[in-house]
């Protein structure tokens, strides 16, 4: 699974991100109290208190959830999309615990949407569902209300409900699994079966 960039490139965003942006404005505030004489000798920190300020105030990049091309529940669109989803998660800041739902939850995707697996359309239609609705939507969700949520103190937090919806989601796309593995395993026994009875009407008389 494409997992969050590291600090670097974090950082080398950041000049042109919403907070520094927001940041610089507040600190633009403070160099004007300074000028005009308000602000004292503590100056300096008048300014970067701020810059601060304004820079936790500011709402943290949302990246835009996918714009998904195709639509259906072919495979080939599917594992497209699903490509698309993952570019997305990699730019969305996440608690490690989600992150790790997450990871899980990629595992089982990548792995049912490998070619020569899934071919029932309902079995489809989950994965396909999964990809472009449940997950952009639930992580989407949890990035605007995690922001909101600091003016609402005491509210559940948003980081239970994303867990509790990856969970369900886990659960849902492991069913998918689960079924494939049981009609292996069926399909194994049948040909055991076969095999040993032929071997069994050729060894007779």
């Amino acid at each position: 699974m494409a997992t969050s960039d590291g600090p670097l490139a974090r950082l080398a965003r950041y000049p042109g991100s919403r907070k520094n942006l927001a940041g610089c404005v507040g600190g633009l505030a403070g160099v004007g109290l300074a000028l005009a004489g308000t602000a004292g000798p503590l100056w300096p920190l008048v300014v970067a208190g701020l810059y601060a300020a304004g820079a936790l105030l500011a709402p943290p990049e949302r990246p835009d959830t996918p714009d998904f091309a195709t639509g259906g529940d072919r495979l080939d669109g599917l594992r497209t999309d699903f490509a698309a989803l993952r570019a997305y998660l990699a730019e969305v800041e996440l608690p490690s615990a989600a992150r790790a739902s997450l990871a899980e939850l990629d595992g089982l995707l990548e792995a049912l949407l490998a070619p020569g697996w899934v071919s029932d359309p309902e079995q489809l239609h989950v994965l396909a569902r999964a990809v472009r609705q449940d997950v952009p939507e639930a992580v989407d969700t949890f990035v605007r209300t995690r922001w909101w949520s600091r003016f609402a103190p005491g509210a559940e937090p948003p980081e239970s409900h994303l867990e509790r919806q990856l969970a369900a989601l886990r659960e849902e796309v492991g069913a998918v699994a689960a079924a494939l593995r049981d009609a292996e395993a069926l399909r194994q026994h049948i040909h055991t079966r076969y095999v040993e009875e032929r071997g069994d009407r050729g060894a007779g008389p």
